[in-house]
């Protein structure tokens, strides 16, 4: 049986017959309508964000099947924590704190992708990202955590799959993430007034050149005239002949 597929890039539940799939879609025949419901069933759970999806189609019976990918990491860590961008400075800029529960959850959603061999280093891996972004995990920084997770902390955790994050720990969470913040603030505020001086000197510099050459005058311009009231300049006296002898 000859098979079709077409691969598209969807928002998460609102996938719809206009492109991509609908142009993609028509020539093979299928039921739109039927392929468009089963997809946004698949992606509800990635509102918000774009999906990769296959979509299957037997040429004869008209039969299909939907394969839906996830979104990358990132932007799975970014929606699990409402925020618009990881960190421009992850090492001391820090975005978010994660609760490990929502590190297994995203890490679930990504196990197959990561080709991990067990869903604790999947874990790991998810670790890692959120490190590159300037997320914590449980307050700590992928090197702190993943000693706890190596150690075993988490075991009990992981093997639960547990992905629910309590009100409490959440305002924990929250807590944890202002302290960091406030002991890198003061770091922050110095790399921020270096970079205005620096950039005020660049425009200082780049603005030199320009004042000079205004005062240059411009090539072939005659000299300026004479100041008003200076005298000429007196002329030598004539040489006297020399006397007879």
């Amino acid at each position: 049986m000859a098979k079709e597929t077409v691969d598209a890039l969807v928002e998460g539940g609102k996938a719809s017959a206009a492109p991509p799939l609908g142009p993609a879609l028509g020539p093979l025949k299928v039921n739109i309508g039927q392929v468009i419901v089963e997809i946004n069933k698949k992606t509800a759970a990635f509102a918000g964000m774009k999906v990769p999806v296959k979509v299957i189609v037997d040429s004869e019976t008209k039969a299909f099947e939907i394969f839906v990918g996830t979104p990358p990491a990132s932007g799975l860590i970014i929606k699990e924590l409402n925020i618009k961008n990881g960190s421009g400075i992850p090492n001391k800029l820090k975005v978010g704190n994660l609760a490990m529960e929502s590190v297994i959850k995203i890490a679930k959603m990504k196990q197959d992708s990561l080709s991990a061999g067990s869903l604790k280093a999947a874990v790991k891996t998810i670790i890692g990202s959120c490190n590159a972004m300037g997320v914590l995990v449980e307050g700590k920084s992928a090197k702190g955590i993943n000693y706890e997770v190596d150690k075993g902390t988490y075991d009990k955790l992981i093997q639960s799959e547990k992905t629910d994050v309590s009100a409490e720990k959440k305002a924990q969470l929250a807590e944890q993430l202002a302290e960091v913040q406030k002991k890198f603030s003061g770091e922050l505020a110095k790399m921020d007034a270096a970079k205005k001086e620096k950039d005020a000197a660049a425009a200082a510099k780049k603005a030199a050149p320009a004042a000079g050459a205004a005062a240059t005058p411009a090539a072939g311009a005659k000299a300026a005239p004479a100041a008003a009231g200076k005298a000429p300049a007196a002329k030598a006296a004539p040489a006297k002949p020399a006397a007879k002898k």
